[in-house]
């Protein structure tokens, strides 16, 4: 936080002869995320190409995630574009619209946006890209107009909807209650790249990939966790098979490692009995005693800060 304050007040302080002003750096800023920002999603258009089903939650899911990143987009577009009139003088600079402004010229998230894009800890530049990059996912889903077979999870907003919904779907499909069933997670480390490879969802469950660990790493010539190799901070999980199974008993010889949204590794339960940051629990093979992991504070996350 320090060191972050002391670039603030560097940054603010301005620049030297024949360099850009604040106010021109911060414009500039402005145009190049306005320029490139996707387009929301025809809401109406999502409801006619993916109705609500009784034997498809994977429907609902979609679009209850373009709901969320739209009013993303809206705010990004509306703020954009009155913080460039106000930084010209056609419109009064409120104090909302300063904070946007400092926020773009240090690189940070511009608090008006954390409050409705997705928990991120990244810069503002990469997160940006970030964004860009999540819409093209959806965007990619509702091309398809049905879910595809592979799913980015480090891409959906709410990952817990996703899986619940997964799960309806084997329930629904089965006849089966839902809380008899839990996930058994299999590794897929014969995949390198699972969006070319895995052409074809599963007969039950879903395919996700995107996740990093960190502590340690995941051996696909072993089939189990190995340590860290020198110098290598956070890893990339292979893709993994989430399958529900009734009655599962879990091996008690198995890592549960935990997932999060982000590297903090905390966050404040909702009143949907969620956390803001913590997903769910992965099921690892190990060869060792567990203990060594939750000592090396092994963890997994959907997102990283860069």
């Amino acid at each position: 936080r320090l060191v972050a304050g002391m670039q603030s007040m560097v940054q603010l302080g301005g620049g030297g002869e024949g360099g850009q002003s604040q106010d021109d750096v911060m414009d500039e800023t402005a145009a190049s995320v306005q320029e490139r920002l996707p387009k929301p999603y025809p809401l109406d258009i999502c409801e006619i190409k993916f109705p609500t089903l009784y034997e498809e939650s994977m429907n609902t899911v979609v679009k209850q995630e373009c709901l969320r990143y739209n009013k993303l987009l809206w705010c990004m577009a509306s703020s954009l574009k009155d913080f460039r009139k106000a930084i010209k003088g056609l419109i009064v600079m409120t104090g909302e619209l300063e904070a946007l402004g400092k926020s773009m010229f240090v690189n940070e998230q511009p608090e008006m946006w954390v409050k409705k894009g997705p928990l991120s800890l990244k810069p503002l530049s990469s997160w940006f890209l970030d964004i860009i990059a999540r819409c093209e996912f959806f965007q990619m889903w509702y091309d398809l107009g049905k879910a595809p077979p592979v799913f980015w999870i480090s891409g959906i907003f709410f990952p817990q909807a996703f899986f619940t919904g997964a799960m309806q779907n084997f329930a629904r499909k089965y006849n089966e209650e839902i809380d008899l069933l839990s996930y058994r997670q299999t590794m897929r480390d014969d995949i390198v790249d699972a969006p070319k490879e895995l052409t074809k969802a599963p007969d039950d469950g879903v395919y996700i990939y995107g996740i990093f660990m960190e502590g340690c790493r995941w051996d696909c010539r072993q089939h189990k966790l190995a340590d860290s190799k020198p110098k290598e901070l956070f890893t990339d999980l292979p893709p993994l098979w989430f399958c529900p199974i009734k009655n599962r008993v879990p091996d008690a010889l198995d890592y549960r490692c935990p997932c999060y949204k982000v590297v903090s590794r905390k966050g404040t339960l909702l009143t949907t009995g969620h956390s803001t940051n913590f997903v769910l629990y992965i099921e690892m093979k190990t060869d060792v005693v567990v203990d060594k992991w939750i000592k090396a504070g092994v963890a997994a996350f959907l997102a990283l800060k860069f």
